[in-house]
């Protein structure tokens, strides 16, 4: 099938598109892929929402405009994409994920989508793994196992989005899998409330400054950090670290957050030395985070398009959510068995 896969991930940066072409187990090509930006608004209200979910109601008059806004924001993108699709796998932005009391909630209205593109939508791809007492997160190893198909293993793909998650795929194909830590999400907010900026383009804030101990000693102590994998976490769950760093030197600060991102991934228990560790997300483009990871290399290094690869996996899970194939496993979120789920929204 040729599937759109869409993607708006916690970093809040814009609707990721791009077209598959996949059963749901084999990739046989990728195809256009592009970034749709948020504009200002749609970006401040996005960002609101997660200051507040935990105390919505669904009918919240703020969230369901949002999410219409949202929703027209990805049927524009496909619509820049230019492309013909069998089906579109539509994630949705997070907005709250606390696992622990069963709930993760995506927003976008799949109805919209579906009849705004006249193509069926698949959606709401993380709910039946949360039933079942699983993490909800990460869901991209399917997606990753399949694109490592021809690698050697053990190998591992470390996403740096908002928050960061790595897949290990050891030698008999078996995923591991769990959220490491903070990805760009709290460096993006420092350089937004200091410098009025979006990130810290090209790690240039924090390669000026050196990381300060007492505090990263104090952040890496948090006690998710002690948690067996498959664990995962909030957007927001390491939002006190922008307190604890705010007395220090901006250059300084900035350099302790991609300290405290690097150092959090490293110390990730894997039962094996991966033979690579592939990089994608926006993490990747910061020299000065990859630097700090030391032997990893970006997810090009295999012919790979990092800026796409989010929303192919959400077009890869589309077609196993037509399958009724599992899109999570016991070892990437913790549930019982390998688990369907997601449901299709029909045009009409």
């Amino acid at each position: 099938m040729r599937i759109i896969g869409l993607m708006s991930g916690t970093s809040l940066d814009g609707v990721d598109a791009a077209l598959l072409e996949t059963d749901g187990e084999t990739i046989f090509a990728t195809g256009a892929a592009l970034t749709h930006p948020f504009p200002p608004a749609l970006r401040a209200a996005l960002r609101t929402l997660l200051d507040r979910a935990a105390d919505l109601a669904p009918d919240d008059p703020f969230l369901l405009e949002t999410e219409r806004s949202l929703t027209l924001h990805h049927a524009e993108a496909i619509r820049l994409l230019g492309e013909p699709a069998d089906l579109l796998g539509f994630h949705g932005q997070t907005i709250l994920h606390r696992p622990e009391q069963k709930r993760t909630w995506q927003i976008g209205d799949a109805q919209l989508l579906a009849r705004e593109t006249n193509t069926p939508v698949a959606h709401d791809f993380r709910s039946a793994d949360v039933a079942a007492g699983g993490q909800g997160a990460p869901f991209a190893p399917a997606y990753h196992a399949a694109l490592a198909a021809d690698l050697e293993k053990p190998v591992a793909i470390l996403n740096i989005g908002g928050v960061a998650n790595i897949t290990f795929v050891q030698e008999d194909g078996t995923l591991l899998a769990c959220d490491t830590g903070p990805g760009n999400a709290l460096l993006d907010d420092f350089c937004a409330r200091h410098l009025g900026e979006p990130m810290d383009r090209d790690g240039r804030l924090a390669a000026s400054g050196k990381p300060h101990e007492p505090t990263l000693q104090i952040l890496l102590s948090h006690p998710y950090f002690a948690n067996t994998a498959p664990k995962s976490l909030d957007r927001q769950d390491f939002a006190h670290a922008l307190e604890l760093i705010e007395a220090l030197p901006l250059p300084d600060g900035a350099a302790t957050l991609v300290a405290f991102t690097a150092r959090a991934i490293l110390a990730t228990p894997l039962p094996a030395t991966p033979r690579s560790l592939l990089v994608t997300g926006g993490g990747r483009r910061n020299p000065t985070l990859m630097a700090a990871l030391g032997n990893a290399t970006p997810v090009e290094s295999q012919g790979w398009n990092g800026d796409a690869l989010e929303a192919q996996c959400f077009a890869h899970l589309a077609a196993r959510v037509l399958r009724g194939l599992p899109l999570s496993y016991p070892g990437t979120t913790g549930v019982p068995h390998p688990m369907p789920g997601g449901r299709i929204a029909q045009p009409n």
